[in-house]
């Protein structure tokens, strides 16, 4: 049995693929994050899973993709972690740029992750080459739902955003100052707490304010990561994998368009396509 996972930081969604059976089977748990989330608490997410633990002693190939992979370090925790757990199973981990890649392509093209993080990245049809290094969620992920919800904030407290809207987005959240500070400061997962925001500029993204919004965040996505790769998108195409791109397809393309771009695919999740490319790896049908 083989089991995929696909993790961001939000959500991991798992999948075991039986060549017995011609349906996967699904799971989803909280993300596995090992940038943000020690071993202990890597392994606690796992373990908690009923459905992961039915199948922990049938599991012999994991595949698991997942932000904060980028680090031989934050790599090794992984690998340990889930060998510990399936300890029948050989596993592979890889950054979630490349599920992105192998979701969307498996020929050169820049592809796009803008979910409750962001990334950008160039593959070469072998392997990912970045041109800049992720700085997390604090610095950078730019165009993210992370940089969404610090906007959304922002443009709350500083009472930038229109009368309406404010009450709209105080009686969806919780928005006491003591909480939000908490969440914050004191959370083990502040962009996951970020990103929960997220929903709100979609749902009004017909307002004024909330087109302008993601209009100046997608174009800051796009100045300091896909221009970085302007000569390779002369030759390759460009796609987008995420939930926040999916959603904000039609600002992000209007974006492009200013830049001379424009995108191939936007993929929500990953993990359908990472399927396909897994069974043709392994000769599933």
């Amino acid at each position: 049995m083989i089991l995929i996972a696909e993790s961001g930081s939000t959500k991991c969604d798992w999948v075991l693929l039986d060549s017995s059976k011609t349906v996967p089977t699904r799971i989803r748990t909280k993300g596995l994050n090992p940038a943000i989330l020690k071993k202990k608490e890597l392994k606690n997410i796992i373990s908690e899973n009923a459905d992961l633990a039915n199948y922990k002693e049938q599991v012999k190939s994991i595949y698991f993709f997942g932000a904060g992979c980028n680090t031989s370090k934050n790599k090794n925790n992984v690998h340990l972690v889930l060998n510990s757990y399936f300890n029948k199973a050989t596993s592979l981990v890889e950054e979630d740029t490349m599920a992105a890649v192998y979701a969307t392509t498996n020929t050169p093209a820049v592809v796009c992750i803008l979910g409750t993080g962001s990334n950008c990245c160039f593959y070469d049809g072998v392997s990912i080459i970045n041109k800049s290094t992720s700085l997390g969620y604090i610095v950078m992920d730019e165009g993210s739902g992370n940089h969404l919800g610090k906007e959304l904030l922002k443009g709350y407290y500083y009472r930038q955003m229109p009368e309406n809207l404010r009450i709209l987005f105080k009686n969806k959240y919780d928005l006491k100052e003591k909480k939000v500070i908490k969440k914050l400061y004191q959370s083990k997962t502040p962009n996951k707490y970020l990103a929960n925001f997220a929903p709100f500029v979609f749902e009004n993204e017909e307002h004024p304010f909330m087109k302008k919004l993601i209009n100046e965040v997608m174009d800051i996505f796009i100045k300091n990561h896909i221009l970085q790769y302007s000569k390779e998108l002369e030759t390759v195409p460009l796609h987008f994998v995420g939930s926040i791109a999916f959603h904000g397809k039609e600002c992000i393309s209007n974006q492009l368009k200013k830049h001379g771009f424009n995108a191939a695919s936007y993929i929500q999740r990953p993990i359908d396509n990472l399927i396909n490319y897994i069974k043709a790896e392994n000769s599933i049908t």
